[in-house]
């Protein structure tokens, strides 16, 4: 009788959290099962890219299942459906290892690629070592995220231009991958931290809308033509060949007319910010209550938006700039709208699951000693990677360049990702930090590196144009 009135007591909503992330898997699947049926041939790179997805997510669905029921068989389940994204993505990268006829090195996407397989590697090394059964819960998210992505970066297999053929390039890069995935291994744990601390379940919320909203503000900066406008790209397929010669493929058009889709869109994911400073103010338990229903329909806003310009995108057929003909948009050419969306998506879905099984996530956890201490034994693995990447590339640019430090963005940004981690190391060795001020610096620093990786690549181009 115990058991049925624990069971009465489960709130419905983990249930709908499952659904929701179960439609969503559904969705994928439907879509890599049409791709593979248009593409005749099965064992393809991007259908292992797809098989790769499919098992992330289900895995990332799978973890949040355990996190919801506390039930081994969804950890289980989960565990074997990652090692079979793990499968695909190996499989993927020894497809590309061999078409390229180097190691998936050269390029954002293959970069991406190696990372996502380091990623999934260091989750099953860190369930299976630490006991955090629930990294999966923010480690697959990520792989999603960078999956999403690398469906709409160029992925064409190109001769290494001479600057690349190094074998400097393997071993700055390869340190790169494994640095990068440490980073991002002690985000996850830092976050579970700060769950295991009792850190204020009203604080993630403030986190969770401030970052949504910031993903939507930044399209909207990037996008936003006039008010009721964003841009849309479109490729003229005659000029194609001219304008690959230019490294342009693609001409801007004001065609979606979703500007104001993605202004509500943004209204919708900074509305639960909005009740948290009104309870604050007005001391309001109601209000509260409201923030948190308020993140359930910002994710309802977020998914019709996505679902709408998806279908835009695939249906519509616009004019270029150039005023010579209609055609379609495509989404390959901003390549983090996408993933931008996806992302926003999983970190409200998060919040969800921390909200509706707050206690049975912290039962499922090791202490926070245990949890500080895994996240400071990961920066000590990430550290030193780092510190030989930017050595290795120092000694590769002077071989190259006939300088060892030439200041370029990358580099810059680089030297910022290390000194982050030099900083943790130093204030937690010297200063005694622990805890969330330890915590607050490792999640500060996979942020840096997120930028590094990625934003100073299309933001701030400079020699590193490869990657």
């Amino acid at each position: 009788m115990a058991g049925a009135r624990e069971v009465e007591q489960r709130p419905a909503s983990g249930v709908v959290l499952i659904a929701i992330v179960g439609i969503a898997i559904a969705f994928l699947l439907s879509m890599a099962l049409l791709s593979v049926a248009g593409s005749g041939n099965t064992l393809s790179e991007t259908n292992l890219l797809f098989a790769a997805l499919i098992f992330y997510a289900g895995a990332g669905a799978l973890y949040l299942g355990f996190g919801v029921t506390g039930a081994e068989a969804s950890f289980r389940f989960a565990t074997g459906t990652t090692w079979l994204g793990l499968i695909a993505n190996t499989a993927a990268v020894a497809h590309r290892w061999y078409e390229a006829g180097h190691p998936p090195f050269s390029s954002v996407y293959e970069m991406l690629l190696s990372f996502v397989w380091m990623l999934a590697v260091l989750t099953l090394v860190a369930q299976k070592k630490y006991g955090v059964k629930v990294i999966g819960t923010v480690t697959m998210p990520v792989a999603i995220v960078g999956m999403v992505l690398m469906q709409l970066l160029r992925s064409e297999v190109h001769p290494l231009m001479p600057l690349l053929q190094s074998t400097w390039l393997h071993v700055h890069v390869t340190l790169a991958i494994l640095a990068y995935a440490a980073c991002a291994l002690s985000f996850a744990v830092a976050l579970m931290f700060l769950v295991k601390d009792k850190m204020k379940t009203e604080t993630f919320l403030v986190w969770t809308s401030a970052s949504t909203s910031s993903v939507y503000v930044s399209i909207l900066v990037a996008r936003l033509k006039l008010w009721t406008q964003a841009s849309s790209w479109t490729l003229n397929p005659a000029r194609e060949a001219d304008a690959l010669a230019h490294k342009e493929v693609s001409f801007a058009a004001a065609a979606l007319n979703s500007g104001l889709l993605l202004s509500l869109t943004l209204m919708a994911v900074a509305t639960p910010l909005v009740f948290y400073a009104l309870a604050r103010w007005k001391k309001s338990d109601s209000l509260l209550r409201a923030a948190d229903r308020a993140v359930f329909g910002s994710i309802l806003m977020q998914l019709t938006t996505l679902a709408l310009i998806l279908v835009c995108a695939r249906n519509g057929h616009y004019p270029s700039v150039l005023g010579d003909g209609f055609f379609p948009a495509i989404l390959t050419t901003r390549a983090f709208l996408l993933p931008c969306m996806v992302g926003s998506v999983l970190i409200s879905l998060l919040y969800l699951l921390l909200v509706w099984r707050r206690e049975d996530l912290e039962r499922l956890l090791p202490s926070s000693e245990i949890l500080d201490r895994i996240t400071y034994r990961t920066i000590c693995l990430a550290f030193p990677l780092l510190t030989l990447m930017i050595a290795t590339g120092a000694y590769w640019a002077n071989q190259t360049w006939g300088s060892y430090w030439s200041w370029d963005p990358k580099e810059t940004w680089a030297a910022i990702t290390w000194l982050v981690y030099a900083l943790y190391l130093h204030m937690r060795i010297t200063g005694g930090w622990r805890g969330r001020r330890a915590a607050y610096f490792a999640i500060a620093g996979f942020a840096v590196v997120i930028f590094t990786f990625f934003g100073v690549t299309y933001l701030l181009p400079g020699l590193h144009v490869f990657g």
